[in-house]
């Protein structure tokens, strides 16, 4: 049966789902891996508009399923691990083409006794960061870019990439191709039922992309999923790193969302482009009359809306950067010279800058937008685009005024022409900055939020100060 294309209400399930007897339920963690599992239709059928008890332990332990260094306040030993309120989300509703057409339902969380949003729960981290744009008539929208490494086991071997690379030298495993060459129109032929495969599954199951092609690197591809309204864009960011690792398994194929995989090569982005709309869906960052007195050239067609918004993001950057640059690997591409941005930073096309403005005359004024270009493809969306909403919002409402001058288009990020602070240089450093006590990240999301995802973090930061890693062995075992 096709998915209705009109808003889903639990009434119509019955008929919507009469030739299933079974359903597939998920939702997210604090690090964007997807959490669920399959009910039976009689079962869904009875919570799909009050929910159902989902253990909270998801957001008790970290992406390998190992309990934080520290408990935090959601879950743990003394509350039992409870369970969490799970709501299917009905227009979140889709089939699996690889699971013989499955249905498949996203879900939010909600605290069991208040039945408030859960603080960590992404999906509703974001939902509450657009309901404030709601109240006021306005509307967010969005789309991402991934670019992602991708390897296979060797020929000669039975194992698959992942099991390799726990048996080996994890730079040892050959990458899909080989060499450096972006927007190849020949290499994706050498796997072309792979390349394609992923491309007609995505439309198939509502994460459609616009563009899809080599990136400059061995093995590497970009996507560009589809515009669109800013919290479906982040549900389908997460189903489309769902989809590739689902279609790469029956091709022994591996697909890497690490921001920096190999070493001396550029990171893998994941560049996030946001707009703010009325209800009629018009943009309302283009400026109607060009400013011809504007105080920098570049936001001549910006709206005074934009420029505060523009504000608020160069203000608040600093502060977020565990949502953006969420890993110790995060920041391995966040280097000098391997383009990426490293500091506060913006400009009309610039696009080594932390923030690239695009707007007339090199775009139509429909598509005025941000491209906020510091996380990398390791990211949870929903949590950028909610930083990037609330940031931006922030700027809005307090009506803040452009901190720093742009960058021209021959000024390099980092150099005497950068004004711009360094951005955070690991995650240790991210993270006290997001968590200290006037943190901008704290008066957009709340304590409670800040202390869990920091919590979450410094679980990550110790486990990386304890690792021995293979550099050292390298470097130190026989000439220490």
């Amino acid at each position: 049966m096709a998915v209705p294309s009109d808003p889903i209400t639990v009434e119509m399930l019955p008929e919507l789902l009469q030739g299933d007897n079974k359903v597939k339920l998920a939702g997210l963690d604090v690090d964007g891996m997807l959490r669920g599992k399959v009910v039976s239709k009689k079962k869904f059928l009875s919570i799909a508009k009050e929910g159902f008890g989902f253990c909270s332990v998801i957001f008790g332990w970290d992406m390998h399923d190992l309990l934080y260094t520290k408990e935090l306040k959601i879950s743990n030993k003394e509350n039992g691990y409870r369970d969490l309120i799970a709501i299917p989300d009905m227009n979140s509703f889709r089939r699996i083409p690889w699971e013989d057409n499955i249905p498949f339902f996203l879900v939010s969380f909600f605290d069991p006794d208040s039945m408030a949003p859960v603080c960590a729960d992404p999906r509703g981290l974001l939902k509450t960061t657009v309901d404030k744009l709601k109240e006021k008539g306005y509307n967010a929208m969005a789309g991402i870019e991934f670019e992602f490494f991708q390897f296979k086991a060797p020929s000669d071997s039975s194992s698959s990439a992942a099991s390799y690379m726990r048996n080996n030298i994890p730079h040892d495993i050959p990458p899909l191709t080989e060499g450096m060459f972006g927007y190849s129109i020949t290499r994706p032929t050498l796997n072309k039922e792979y390349y394609y495969d992923v491309f007609d599954t995505c439309a198939k199951f509502k994460c459609d992309l616009e563009g899809w092609h080599t990136e400059s690197g061995p093995g590497v591809y970009e996507a560009a999923l589809e515009f669109g309204q800013i919290s479906e864009m982040a549900d389908r960011a997460s189903l489309f790193k769902y989809t590739v690792k689902s279609v790469a398994n029956k091709y022994g194929i591996t697909p890497s969302f690490m921001a920096k995989p190999k070493h001396g090569l550029p990171g893998c982005s994941g560049h996030t482009h946001v707009s703010v709309v009325d209800k009629d869906g018009k943009n309302l960052l283009f400026r109607e009359t060009k400013d011809e007195n504007a105080k920098y050239p570049d936001i001549a067609h910006l709206s005074d809306l934009g420029r505060h918004f523009l504000a608020g993001l160069l203000e608040g950057l600093p502060d977020v950067m565990p949502l953006l640059a969420p890993n110790i690997n995060s920041y391995k591409r966040l280097v000098e010279n391997f383009w990426a941005p490293v500091t506060v930073s913006w400009g009309l096309e610039h696009r080594a800058a932390s923030i690239r403005l695009i707007a007339p005359p090199t775009s139509k004024p429909g598509a005025t937008r941000f491209e906020v270009r510091v996380p990398g493809a390791d990211v949870n969306s929903h949590f950028v685009m909610a930083a990037i909403l609330a940031l931006g919002w922030r700027g809005v409402e307090k009506k803040l005024e452009i901190p720093i001058p742009p960058l021209g288009k021959g000024q390099e990020v980092g150099s005497t022409d950068d004004k711009g602070a360094r951005l955070a240089k690991n995650l240790k450093e991210a993270t006290e900055r997001f968590m200290r006590k006037d943190s901008i990240a704290r008066e957009v999301f709340g304590d409670d939020f800040v202390e869990h995802y920091g919590g979450s973090r410094n679980h990550e930061i110790r486990l990386w100060d304890e690792a021995v890693t293979d550099w050292e062995l390298k470097r130190y075992l026989e000439t220490v």
